[in-house]
């Protein structure tokens, strides 16, 4: 089985394009999907942690997850 080699170039997009694709759609809802998730579990288990310390650090996970949906979204809400 013969491996490709990435060439590492890294284009840097300066804006993006003024139309999203189908499949654009479909990986932005999934991302907002996963945050939502994620942030989600991490609630869920705080509630159930005794450990104060890690009770804490779920939290701070939940946020972090939250602030992402929210990022998205709203940068989403802002290009229409």
């Amino acid at each position: 089985m013969e491996q490709q080699q990435h060439t590492g170039s890294s284009e840097v997009i300066e804006q993006p394009p003024a139309v999203l694709t189908t499949k654009d759609h479909l990986y932005l809802s999934d991302m907002l999907t996963w945050n939502l998730l994620a942030m989600k579990k991490a609630h869920f288990f705080a509630g159930q942690c005794q450990d104060q310390q890690l009770k804490d650090a779920l939290n701070q996970v939940g946020a972090m997850h939250s602030g992402h949906y929210e990022r998205i979204l709203t940068h989403l809400q802002s290009k229409q």
